[in-house]
């Protein structure tokens, strides 16, 4: 019974998009939240490195559950995804093993891996203000300003209840306090000039529209934006904002991460572990954090042209751990305050 079992679940895995036998030797699994496209640079730089092949499965939800599903037989060798949220989920599901690899460790900066060594970051993403070029003079900001009335009907953004405003969210509290970080949503739901709605890019859009003059976003969205070739009116709306970086002379951007973890039944364990050694090398990241528009974690790595038009990040050195431990609090208060109502009473 166990031998079919097992059976069925690899074959699961292979018409779920791993092409080669998931115990064969010389390969790598990867189940994936990025779309394959973003990583298969780097994947490739890696098996053109050491000949060993990379089978990616990418899931766009329910990555977790299927790895809990799949248990001991599981074909998962390494888990790439973004945000601590997913990340966090997936140690707290029990489907990822601990890692304590000094050249891992040596590359990836305390602030941006677990402590238990079971994720690790790999890019950075800063949650920064889209400002519109024509109708915004200040050149810096405070997450804190957004709150201040003089924004009255000027911010939008997406729901207050999505990840990448849950992170910004629960570093306010991480920083602040939940009582000032409860005020503050008010505040800023009071200033908003529609209910939350859309993605990051329909925020610059919003901007170039002149629906507002104010949004928060992600930067990667603005590299997405001015290099879409497919839909070319996206580099209009990237062009009509500037990006400035909140607390940039305080306590620095929120940021969030792209990152990996070992797979805690990997049948490749010795190949996932060169896959995650190659991943946190300078070159890696350098590879990687162009594909994707991001910033590698590694510091003194090369940031591309791209990027570095958006101008300097200082980042917040806060310790992700610390922050995703408030996310549910964040949570909470964005229910508390009615946030996703909109502005007005």
């Amino acid at each position: 019974m166990l031998g079919k079992f097992r059976i069925l679940l690899i074959s699961a895995a292979i018409v779920g998009g791993i092409s080669s036998p998931a115990l064969a030797d010389g390969e790598v699994n990867i189940y994936s939240y990025r779309q394959p496209d973003l990583i298969q640079p780097v994947l490739d730089a890696f098996t053109d490195k050491t000949g060993i092949k990379t089978n990616i499965l990418f899931l766009d939800k329910g990555l977790v559950e299927r790895i809990s599903a799949e248990g001991e037989f599981s074909p998962a060798d390494v888990i790439m995804t973004v945000d601590i949220a997913r990340l966090v989920e997936a140690k707290e599901a029990g489907v990822v093993a601990p890692v304590d690899d000094p050249e891992i460790n040596a590359h990836i900066p305390e602030n941006y891996r677990d402590a238990d060594g079971e994720w690790f970051g790999l890019t950075t993403r800063g949650r920064v203000v889209y400002a519109s070029k024509d109708r915004v003079e200040e050149d810096s900001i405070t997450y804190e300003d957004l709150a201040d009335p003089k924004w009255k009907g000027r911010i939008c953004t997406r729901d207050g209840q999505h990840s990448y405003n849950i992170g910004l969210f629960a570093s306010m509290i991480a920083h602040d306090g939940a009582e000032y970080t409860e005020e503050w949503l008010r505040g800023l739901k009071n200033n908003l000039a529609r209910k939350p709605d859309g993605n990051d890019r329909s925020q610059a859009k919003s901007i170039w529209a002149g629906e507002c003059d104010l949004a928060l976003g992600n930067t990667y969205y603005v590299g997405l934006m001015m290099t879409d070739e497919q839909e070319p009116e996206q580099k209009e709306w990237a062009s009509a904002i500037k990006i400035l970086f909140p607390n940039s002379n305080g306590r620095g951007t929120h940021v969030n991460i792209s990152g990996m973890s070992l797979a805690k039944h990997a049948p490749n364990k010795d190949n996932a572990i060169r896959l995650m050694e190659f991943l946190a090398s300078p070159e890696a990241q350098e590879i990687y954090a162009e594909q994707v528009f991001e910033y590698p974690v590694l510091p003194g790595a090369k940031v591309s042209d791209v990027v570095k038009s958006f101008g300097e990040i200082h980042p917040d050195k806060l310790p992700l751990a610390d922050i995703a431990a408030n996310r549910k609090l964040a949570s909470e208060l964005v229910d508390k305050t009615g946030f996703n109502d909109g502005p007005g009473d």
